[in-house]
């Protein structure tokens, strides 16, 4: 590993290390959009294999969040279910149609519900 990738990986882990259970949702939600957009620019060079690649990392990372909910708390928790589930739905329509307008609609939706948890993790 060069330096430059060392000192990386070390402030990543930090920053994990040291967020509030907010921030590291935030910082889920950003690595989705991440692979989500990697994924479509892989499909846009019709490089299947690392669009699926992608969208596998993506899905993930929905898991994770669908992993985490606490459904005792209610409406919220359980709502977010029901998004995430659609995503999830999404993601598979995406895969089997290569259809890249649902993915653009995916990345805009994982992207509203990102700055809404940016604004609690800020707030908290």
């Amino acid at each position: 590993m060069n330096p430059y990738a060392a000192s990386t990986a070390a402030y990543q882990e930090q920053a994990v290390m040291t967020a509030t259970p907010g921030q590291l949702v935030v910082m889920l939600y950003d690595g989705a959009i991440r692979f989500l957009r990697q994924a479509d620019a892989a499909m846009g060079e019709q490089a299947v294999a690392h669009s699926h690649d992608r969208l596998n990392r993506a899905e993930a990372i929905i898991d994770e969040l669908l992993s985490t909910l606490d459904m005792s708390h209610g409406a919220i928790p359980e709502n977010l279910e029901g998004i995430y589930v659609f995503w999830k739905k999404l993601l598979w329509e995406v895969r089997l149609e290569r259809d890249r307008e649902k993915l653009a609609v995916l990345i805009r939706q994982v992207a509203n519900l990102r700055e809404a948890w940016a604004q609690i993790a800020q707030s908290a």
